[in-house]
């Protein structure tokens, strides 16, 4: 798709022309780039996406919910196996031009051992997870969807809190986009690519009983 779009915009004889505005617009977006993490707090959950700050107002409670009995899980299985580190809403990823806080987001040891203290902005995760909601939906499925294929996000789940559903999509690294799976069935199991060994019935991501009897497996 990249090669198609370099085609498509060298066949044009203003091409010159044309990457001249988007040299500027880019130089002019690096600026306010500059300026938002200058104004970002660690209170505020914002994100930059094509030269725009994007706020976050307070989620649902279905929304929370899933978010922490997804994390909780992860979290206590990557720590047990130290495979690495799982965050939840407040890493901020900072990619080539924009810069996320998603849902729940791994990296492996081998990236975390690089972190430090006061680190604010981190690479790109091996795993993230979004979990949609009305207003985040559209970029979730769009411009993160792409953005996190292009940079090499191996693994991305996105959660419908309503319809009780996760998709799951592995990255095709030779065309750097994203393949979807399988369906999955609420009532079976889903596993991690990038996070050996993990597996967890669909249902512990949306019922607190059932996550509370997986958490206690995962602990054994």
């Amino acid at each position: 798709m990249q090669s198609d779009l370099v085609g498509e915009l060298l066949d044009e004889p203003n091409v010159i022309f044309i990457m001249e505005k988007v040299q500027t617009a880019l130089a002019n977006e690096a600026e306010r780039r500059k300026a938002f993490y200058d104004w970002i707090k660690e209170d505020q959950k914002a994100e930059f996406i094509n030269g725009e700050i994007i706020m976050h107002s307070p989620v649902k409670r279905s929304h929370l919910n899933v978010v922490g009995n997804l994390f909780r899980l992860l979290s206590v299985y990557v720590l047990s196996h130290e495979l690495g580190q799982v965050d939840s809403e407040k890493a901020l990823v900072s990619l080539s031009r924009n810069d996320y806080e998603p849902d729940i987001c791994f990296w492996t040891k081998e990236k975390t051992a690089h972190f430090h203290a006061n680190q604010m902005q981190h690479p790109a995760p091996d795993l993230i997870v979004e979990v949609l909601s009305k207003g985040t939906e559209e970029r979730d499925r769009g411009v993160k969807f792409k953005d996190y294929a292009a940079h090499g996000v191996t693994e991305y789940w996105i959660v419908d809190p309503v319809k009780e559903s996760v998709e799951k999509y592995i990255l095709d690294a030779e065309l750097m986009e994203y393949e979807a799976q399988a369906p999955i069935n609420p009532k079976q199991f889903i596993t991690s690519e990038v996070i050996e060994g993990f597996m967890i019935p669909v249902r512990a991501v949306f019922d607190q009983k059932v996550n509370l009897d997986t958490l206690q497996s995962l602990m054994k």
